[in-house]
């Protein structure tokens, strides 16, 4: 059998595997088996021909499939939108190869995954001109709604203006995405495949980032220094945050009091108090800073500086650093938790660079089959 004939049938077990758990031990409990309606996405209805796999599930409860039956290669799986290719790969974190590309995705640089690894969502940087008079909060642009399992887009979802970044609430119903040209961030429900909210940020809102209990949700504003806080409840910006020149990409700490900030033109990365909503300090790091991750530890930030070709390490509390070159123009970066692997893409190149997050060295590299990485999606 096809190497890729085989993990592609192997990922489709672990999927039906996971429904079937959860199948049977509801019906064990007495409650009610959880139905694809019930599911994060699943209400949308699949365009391969295969249906929502209800007579797989209960043929796999029935025969009492077991954790024993998952392949060896089962686990951290990283999704890399490919922008100006017009597709999506996704990667095994474990080998760092290429497992599947999904085309035919349009211009996707923001990339979210549910939490249960069903689904990824792909917003796209290109959007359609307004007609002559139509309202601005028109759809001209799409969310991208993608089975990896079956490898195809399910369905698209209409936003107003192209996306950059996007984040999903923990429990995989919401997905937000950014959208500079408009000023607002959008709220996309998953469970009704619709755009339910559309917030007024500030200007040109760049990264969006939800706590770990869904509570609450920061959005960059690159174009006015600001970060906003929004009650993820209600929708509504209950705060402006102080966060520096230019803010773009941006990473909590694990005590979850601080949010680190990564400003672009300034050269620098800043901590911001959430408490008080003011930005408590800043680390002076080099030209054109864009992306930003924390380690699996939670010591060190990373940062990567596009124009001087470097990845910064930065130990926050004691100011402590460490630099790899990397050329050229190191771009997105995102830890790989549990791996103890760093992913970082060139702007200018189709390549994935890994680093050790331990000795920040160079360990691996990944060709990408065109375009350039973007907002890494991480699924375990």
């Amino acid at each position: 059998m096809n190497e890729d004939v085989e993990r592609d049938r192997f990922r489709e077990l672990i999927e039906i595997t996971a429904l079937a758990w959860d199948w049977a031990s509801r019906r064990r409990s007495g409650s009610p088996p959880a139905s694809p309606r019930r599911r994060a996405g699943a209400s949308m209805k699949c365009q391969c021909g295969y249906g929502c796999k209800c007579k797989a599930i209960a043929a796999a409860a029935a025969v009492g499939l077991s954790a024993a039956v998952l392949p060896a290669w089962a686990g951290t799986t990283v999704y890399v939108p490919l922008g100006s290719a017009n597709k999506v790969i996704a990667v095994d974190a474990a080998s760092d190869r290429v497992l599947r590309t999904f085309d035919g995705i349009e211009n996707p640089h923001g990339l979210v995954a549910t939490p249960d690894g069903q689904y990824l969502v792909a917003g796209s940087m290109s959007e359609r001109p307004l007609p002559r008079g139509a309202a601005e909060d028109m759809p001209n642009s799409r969310l991208s709604v993608i089975h990896p399992a079956h490898g195809h887009v399910m369905s698209t979802i209409g936003v107003a203006g192209w996306t950059h970044h996007q984040a999903i609430t923990p429990d995989g119903r919401y997905v937000l995405s950014t959208h500079p040209a408009r000023g607002a961030i959008s709220v996309a429900d998953l469970t009704a495949n619709k755009l339910v909210r559309t917030i007024a940020t500030g200007p040109a809102p760049n990264y969006a980032v939800v706590t770990p209990d869904g509570s609450r949700v920061y959005v960059s504003n690159s174009g006015n220094g600001t970060v906003s806080e929004i009650d993820a409840r209600t929708w509504k910006v209950l705060r402006t945050l102080e966060a520096g020149p230019s803010p773009e990409h941006m990473v909590l700490a694990p005590d979850g009091k601080r949010l680190f900030v990564a400003n672009d033109r300034g050269g620098q990365v800043t901590e911001v108090s959430l408490a008080s909503g003011r930005v408590e300090r800043r680390h002076a790091l080099g030209e054109r800073l864009h992306g930003l991750d924390i380690s699996d530890d939670g010591r060190w930030l990373y940062a990567s500086l596009v124009t001087e070709d470097k990845l910064i390490a930065l130990d926050a509390q004691t100011g402590a650093r460490r630099t790899l070159p990397l050329s050229p123009a190191p771009y997105h970066l995102g830890a790989v938790r549990g791996t103890g692997k760093l992913y970082v893409s060139s702007s200018r190149e189709p390549k994935i660079w890994v680093v050790d997050q331990a000795s920040l060295k160079l360990v691996g590299g990944i060709e990408l089959p065109g375009g350039e990485g973007h907002q890494l999606a991480i699924s375990r």
